[in-house]
């Protein structure tokens, strides 16, 4: 009622006061009818008066403004669609047709700013820059070793001896009699696949930390670690066998850990044994033995029958006090992870060695990214211990999560200061995978971005109207479908997942399949891995990608095994490693397609060609005399003209003489029609009859062993 009001009172005359509505005076000459307020004219000028402006009303101004999506410098394509308020598809087609390939897009691809812009342009939209939000830099939380401590705190240690060699050189065998044990009676096929931690008193009371490491190819990485965590190392060579691989690995690895070496020649007891022979090839590799004048122990020892044994052990004590091996048992605790797995009862379990400090039930430790406060310690002999000092491996119980083998331990105060630690380092390791990542993208777009130029250089001279239809015939496939829908190539992938008792066999494992070289045969695709028996979890994962299980020295419960049975999910355990690699190569092999072999089973030469009449059609026919061989009506037949094949198929009619026979053999002369009437045969033309036959592929792959 006020704007009416004010609109009103605007007039000279005015129909409204307080108490009601009242008439105005009418002149008897007035043109106007009785009652008409002269207002409304202007309550209409009012409403229009934008429009007679030439202004548009509101409503249209809101409909045809543009959306404003704010952008930063880089955005992903999900985080661009997020901000456009479409989905992914809508950022792939606006981006059609520009140098981006479409074929490399990921939803966490990274944009250029350029293509953010294009992006939004074409989709009829305005950007705006986003608010600079200040980051602030992440405090370094890690934790690094201490300080070399005081000398005054240092205590004489036990030496910590790694036993290495080629497989089956009697590594194990040397061990146990040392301990008076059977380790060897325990381990798969004979053949050590962990490193085993053990302390040894000797009869004159001295104690030595042995690392038993596995000699199989399989297991470099495991030699590695030993190397780095040891104070001497024990090289075993066969006096029947003498210098072989995994021998000249060894030495490789010692020398490059600096550490010292014993040799211990080893089956000495047997008929065709050459000790000799043994230190003369070690001196190939540098390793010169004090009995041809070098400064290397030599011991020749049965480790079968014990001979020696003493010896080796006193040598070893003499070498470690020459080495005045020293350590401090006080302080803040620091070790290494040997080996790690999964324990049923335990949880996670790792065998540590420790090198300072020493650690009780109740240290908060940690390893890489993860931490742990210990529960129960327990010795090579699953018996528990108090406290663990330098130069002593142990069983560690309370890890909230499995690290892996070769971890640096370090102690610190409390379980916060843990934590810290392991946020810490799992932010650095997402930031190097991104950094990497980014590196990977901005490469790709480079190639891309060079291609697309190439391209446009080869159309420069082309107008600009060809230059479009060009490049639409080019892109036309692209537009079919939408990114998101189309389908990958059918090409032949074995999806597999790897379960393993540590830490140590798994990684062996994936170091194996590192080295798969057959992608154009069939991919490899790994899944999954992990430490541990079977579960319910590794079957749902195998149903899913339609993939294989492999079980490396692992167990299936017998529900587990019920469960996967009836999803159709082959389980492969074993508990030797190249067993399983033999067995992953059958199944890579059983995925490939047969391949046709063909056989030629005869081959004849043709002499002469004629015309015979059958019925009221006239049939060519061609006179030959088999050279080789023989010809069989039943199999395949080739004509062959010079170098050029002229046709392919099958024989209609086949007679030698006048009769009809099935087969034709050497030196005889036939008369055959093929089942191309079109076909005209030449004096001198070959035929050439041949079987085809399925033969089942292999992969190509050879992991080594």
């Amino acid at each position: 009622m006020k704007r009416m009001a004010a609109l009103v009172g605007r007039t000279s005359l005015s129909c409204w006061h307080l108490g009601g509505p009242q008439l105005p005076h009418v002149s008897a000459w007035t043109s106007k009818p009785p009652y008409t307020c002269s207002q409304i004219r202007h309550l209409a000028a009012k409403q229009d008066k934008a429009r007679f402006r030439g202004e548009k009303p509101k409503s249209q101004l809101e409909k045809q403004q543009k959306q404003e999506v704010e952008i930063k410098q880089r955005m992903s394509v999900s985080e661009l669609a997020i901000a456009m308020k479409r989905d992914i598809d809508h950022v792939y087609e606006a981006l059609l047709n520009t140098e981006v390939d479409l074929d490399e897009l990921e939803p966490d691809t990274m944009l250029e700013e350029k293509w953010i812009k294009e992006a939004v342009k074409r989709s009829g939209m305005k950007y705006k820059w986003a608010k600079l939000v200040e980051t602030k830099v992440r405090e370094n939380k890690d934790i690094q070793r201490q300080p070399p401590p005081d000398p005054a705190q240092l205590v004489t240690r036990a030496p910590v001896v790694t036993i290495m060699g080629h497989i089956d050189h009697g590594k194990t065998t040397l061990l146990d009699s040392l301990r008076k044990s059977q380790i060897v009676a325990q381990e798969a096929g004979g053949i050590t696949q962990h490193i085993g931690a053990f302390r040894v008193e000797l009869p004159s009371g001295e104690k030595i930390t042995f690392l038993d490491t596995p000699g199989h190819a399989a297991f470099s990485a495991m030699r590695a670690r030993g190397a780095m965590v040891t104070d001497i190392v024990i090289l075993v060579v066969a006096a029947d066998d003498g210098v072989m691989k995994q021998t000249i690995e060894s030495i490789e690895l010692a020398k490059k850990a600096k550490v010292p070496i014993i040799v211990a020649v080893n089956k000495c007891d047997k008929p065709q044994a050459d000790p000799q022979r043994v230190k003369q090839e070690l001196a190939g590799h540098d390793v010169i033995c004090e009995d041809i004048g070098g400064d290397i122990q030599a011991i020749e020892v049965s480790a079968l029958k014990g001979d020696n044994l003493l010896e080796l052990a006193e040598a070893t004590v003499t070498l470690a006090e020459v080495l005045e091996l020293k350590g401090d048992p006080t302080g803040l605790v620091e070790g290494s992870v040997i080996e790690s797995r999964t324990d049923k009862g335990k949880g996670p379990v790792t065998t540590a060695l420790i090198q300072r400090g020493t650690l009780r039930k109740g240290c908060t430790l940690v390893a890489g990214k993860c931490w742990a406060k210990v529960r129960f310690m327990f010795d090579e002999n699953n018996q528990a211990v108090r406290e663990a000092g330098p130069s002593i491996a142990v069983e560690i119980v309370g890890w909230k999560d499995l690290p892996s083998a070769g971890e640096e331990i370090l102690e610190v105060e409390s379980e916060q200061r843990a934590r810290e630690v392991v946020e810490w380092r799992s932010y650095m390791e997402e930031q190097d995978k991104l950094k990497d990542e980014q590196q990977v993208i901005e490469a790709k777009q480079k190639l891309h971005h060079d291609t697309y130029k190439k391209e446009r250089e080869s159309l420069a001279h082309l107008s600009w109207k060809q230059r479009r239809a060009v490049l639409y015939k080019a892109n036309k496939h692209k537009g079919i479908h939408r990114p998101s829908e189309r389908t990958e190539n059918e090409e032949l992938t074995m999806p597999i997942i790897i379960k393993g008792d540590v830490d140590g066999s798994v990684e062996a494992l994936l170091n194996i399949l590192e080295s798969y070289d057959a992608d154009d045969q069939c991919q490899l695709d790994v899944v999954h891995f992990g430490v541990g028996d079977i579960s319910e979890k590794d079957i749902t994962l195998a149903e899913t990608f339609s993939g294989i299980i492999y079980g490396f020295n692992v167990s299936a419960h017998k529900s587990i095994q019920q469960l996967a049975e009836k999803k159709g999910i082959s389980l492969r355990m074993h508990r030797v490693i190249y067993k399983l690699l033999d067995e992953l190569k059958e199944d890579l092999s059983s995925k490939l397609p047969p391949t046709t072999e063909e056989n030629i089973l005869g081959e004849a030469s043709v002499l002469a060609t004629f015309t015979v009449t059958v019925g009221k059609k006239k049939l060519a026919v061609a006179g030959c005399r088999v050279q080789k061989g023989q010809l069989d009506k039943k199999m395949k037949f080739r004509l062959i003209r010079g170098r050029d094949m002229i046709w392919e198929g099958s024989v209609t009619t086949l007679k030698h003489l006048k009769d009809d026979v099935l087969t034709v053999k050497t030196g005889m002369e036939c008369g055959l029609s093929l089942d191309n009437e079109d076909l005209e045969y030449k004096p001198g033309d070959a035929i050439i009859c041949y079987s085809e036959s399925e033969v089942k592929q292999k992969i190509s792959w050879d992991p080594g062993f």
